[in-house]
């Protein structure tokens, strides 16, 4: 009798969850439908009685543009230049100058020129600012500057410059410029460990890890580190490869998960690994994202390595660029990664803002359990949490408002002239040195933009704008001054860190990025950490429970 009750009731319900799932489908695309009739009135409407002669393209680029970024910092639209402009090639390859910029308050600066290349067989040095591409001055010039340095290769770029107050001039010889996955790699002090630093995932980085291992197996490396620290990600296929390297075929690497069933796929090594057993080290610091954070996260689920530095950055929303009409692109986000154990990466939840509008994180008691291949118990809440967490590797909000601001870098420009050094030798960054740091802090009338200042300087602004500001004003002056007089505190309570952010930055003027993981080789703490616990096999098989 139930059974034949069962039977009767079955079809029914299961019409209605047809029925259901159908109204839900009709039900928005009606709301999109009536939005979209809304918008289109409303901007017709607009464009037609406004009293000015207005933009449709740039009024539609602001609007697209303002409605993605409450999404996400990753959802973005590209219209036809933007498309142009900005299309990135991921193989590694591509045709300039060969140099690091920074475009900041309209000016465009060389921030680091990469060895051998354009920009650095034409003689130009971190610090210099260019003025003149060709005919365009770029005092007028309101687009990305950048584009006028690209173009064909052996094309011949006259640029003017301004260096220390002086105005220079060269010409730059376009070439490719091949920008390596793997900058560097090297047997380390004990004749026993190989460094790999990945700095990137394009296209050659699981084959040039692959060539630097075989090469470092070969001089006699029986235990790797593999540096991922400032590397922020890029092709999820390429850090699939890469723990392939170490972990065997079929193993699940990560996992993505999307309310849309088309972007839920899992990825496993498809290949034969180079070395299951070799004892191995991965360093990841706040800046380590994405794809870096794929690796260290599978790596460490997989119990086959042990992670070392601080938390890593938490990035873990999957992008996918989708062509649009007129050749125009949006970029969005599709789905979540996963690792191995369940974790999820990402750190910030955008679907849930504070009252100023910022995505919440995921506070340390709320953050859930998950086990490793072996047992280890591990947790989530955005990033990968090393197995040895280094005070060192931690940036502190100070320092963090020093490079930001480029107080260290502006800084070490001033010291690379008064230094002039034939050899390129490495000086040391002594205690004068820093003591001279903070002069010149005072002395260049350095902001920090810390978020404290930042939320003062908008309250006088406010005040301003309410013309309040002069009954105000000697209140404020306390307290600007009690903030500066904290932030030299901070100066002073986080002076090693800053020395070490400083002396990184002139290793780099002297001997380009190459002599900076010459010195880290041997002067790095997270380094040497990981060497000593990869040297101590007790204690590395504890760690992974081997």
């Amino acid at each position: 009798m139930l059974s034949a009750v069962k039977k009767r009731y079955v079809l029914p319900v299961l019409a209605g969850g047809f029925l259901f799932v159908g109204v839900s489908f009709q039900q928005d695309f009606f709301e999109i439908a009536k939005q979209l009739e809304i918008f289109t009135t409303m901007f017709k409407t607009v464009n037609q009685n406004y009293v000015d002669e207005v933009n449709p393209g740039e009024m539609m680029d602001k609007a697209i543009k303002s409605m993605l970024a409450d999404l996400d910092p990753y959802t973005n639209y590209f219209n036809e230049q933007d498309v142009v402009r900005f299309k990135i090639n991921s193989t590694g390859e591509y045709t300039g100058i060969g140099a690091m910029i920074n475009r900041k308050d309209g000016r465009l600066i060389i921030v680091e020129p990469y060895k051998n290349f354009p920009a650095d067989k034409a003689g130009l040095k971190a610090g210099d600012e260019i003025v003149q591409i060709g005919d365009v001055n770029l005092v007028d010039f309101k687009e990305d500057a950048g584009t006028l340095l690209r173009g064909v290769k052996n094309t011949k770029v006259d640029i003017k410059y301004k260096r220390q107050g002086k105005l220079l001039s060269t010409q730059i010889v376009l070439d490719e410029v091949d920008v390596k996955a793997v900058p560097y790699f090297a047997m380390l002090s004990d004749k026993t460990t190989g460094y790999i630093v990945l700095s990137q995932f394009n296209t050659k980085a699981s084959s040039e890890v692959k060539d630097a291992l075989l090469k470092l197996k070969s001089e006699g490396a029986t235990k790797i580190v593999l540096d991922l620290r400032g590397n922020p990600g890029g092709l999820l296929h390429e850090a699939v490869n890469i723990c392939n390297l170490f972990v065997p075929q079929n193993e699940i690497i990560v996992t993505t998960k999307s309310k849309n069933e088309k972007h839920n796929n899992t990825y496993k090594t498809q290949r034969n690994p180079i070395d299951l057993d070799i004892p191995l080290a991965v360093l990841v610091d706040g800046k380590s994202a994405s794809a870096s954070e794929i690796v260290a996260g599978a790596l460490q689920d997989l119990d086959r390595a042990v992670i070392v530095g601080t938390r890593s950055f938490g990035k873990g929303l999957v992008q996918r660029p989708l062509d649009l009409s007129y050749g125009t692109q949006v970029k969005v986000t599709i789905s979540r990664y996963y690792t191995p154990s369940g974790r999820c990466i990402q750190a910030l939840d955008y679907a849930h803002k504070d009252k100023d509008g910022k995505a919440v994180r995921t506070e340390a008691k709320n953050y859930n359990a998950f086990k490793t291949k072996k047992g280890r118990t591990v947790y989530d809440g955005g990033g990968i949490q090393p197995d040895i967490e280094l005070a060192e590797s931690k940036q502190s909000t100070i320092a963090a408002a020093l490079v930001k601001s480029d107080g260290i870098f502006n800084f070490v420009t001033d010291y690379y002239y008064k230094n002039p050094n034939p050899n390129n030798t490495i000086p040391t960054i002594t205690d004068t040195d820093f003591a001279s740091f903070k002069t010149f802090l005072k002395k260049e009338n350095f902001q920090l933009d810390t978020e404290t200042e930042l939320a003062l300087k908008k309250t006088l602004e406010a005040a301003k704008k309410e013309k309040i500001n002069e009954s105000i004003a000697a209140e404020y002056q306390q307290l600007l001054s009690a903030l500066q007089r904290t932030e030299e505190k901070e100066l002073e309570k986080n002076k090693t860190e800053i020395k070490n952010l400083i002396q990184d930055e002139v290793i780099k003027r002297y001997q380009y990025r190459e002599g900076l993981y010459v010195y880290y080789t041997k002067n790095n703490p997270e380094i040497a950490k990981a060497q000593a616990i990869l040297t101590n096999s007790a204690e590395y098989n504890k760690i992974i429970k081997k």
